[in-house]
């Protein structure tokens, strides 16, 4: 079995592997040694991978390192099943290559459009044949929302969580604050994929983060969304490098 682990800048997800099956699922808001000494207790972990875009305990990997066959810590020089040709790899999120290998799994010898709406969105894009051509990153739901209410003098702070008229144009200024910020995104999005249709007819988009699931149903383009899609992409770069 492997073990993967992704590290965030605010919670840490866990997945446990049977070949390429997930059998454990978990976040949480500190990684601590207990947590894997529990893991290893209820299944065979034999291989572990670290994604980490966040500091973390090094006391981690020296306890993962004694206790599997080998555990690798995803880093610019990792070989990967597919290639790079980003210009910078040592400046890529490795939280966002990690999702295009996930895609690229589920989805091999098809264009893909990865998209990830979480603190930011991401837009990762993979040619047919394998080949990660780059992509965006932009201000997420909840950073535009903070940042109207932090530059402006009177505009105030409003969430996703907030009822909605289900209306394009806001009645009143949280309204407009909430559409200006929902129906930005949708528009955004269904730009990039109406753009990268054009050259790529069978393009296939993959939707995750942490806001995936309250943007897949203002999307009219079928979409795929994959809640575990990093964990499901550092599954296959951990068992591509064993």
């Amino acid at each position: 079995m492997n073990l993967t682990i992704d590290i965030g800048n605010s919670r840490s997800k866990l997945c446990v592997f049977d070949g390429d099956e997930i059998v454990f699922s978990e976040s949480y808001n500190t990684l601590k040694i207990e947590v894997l000494v529990s893991l290893t207790k209820q299944f065979p972990i034999e291989n572990a991978i670290i994604c980490a875009v966040a500091s973390y305990n090094e006391e981690l990997l020296q306890w993962l390192d004694g206790h599997t066959n080998r555990t690798i810590v995803l880093n610019a020089e990792t070989p990967l099943p597919i290639k790079n040709e980003y210009a910078t790899p040592e400046t890529l999120g490795l939280d966002r290559i990690a999702a295009v290998v996930g895609a690229y799994k589920q989805k091999p010898g098809c264009p893909l459009l990865v998209i990830d709406a979480g603190s930011a969105i991401t837009y990762d894009f993979l040619s047919a044949d394998g080949v990660y051509k780059g992509g965006n990153i932009a201000p997420g739901a909840v950073m535009r929302f903070r940042a109207l209410n932090a530059y402006t003098d009177k505009l105030p702070l409003v969430s996703l969580n907030e009822k909605r008229r289900n209306s394009l144009l806001g009645a009143d200024t949280r309204s407009a604050i909430l559409d200006g910020v929902i129906y930005g995104i949708i528009f955004e999005i269904e730009g990039y994929i109406a753009s990268l249709k054009e050259k790529n007819h069978d393009l296939q988009i993959f939707f995750t983060g942490g806001d995936a699931f309250f943007f897949e149903n203002y999307i009219k383009n079928s979409i795929f969304v994959v809640s575990n899609l990093n964990a499901i992409g550092l599954n296959q770069i951990l068992t591509y490098n064993l």
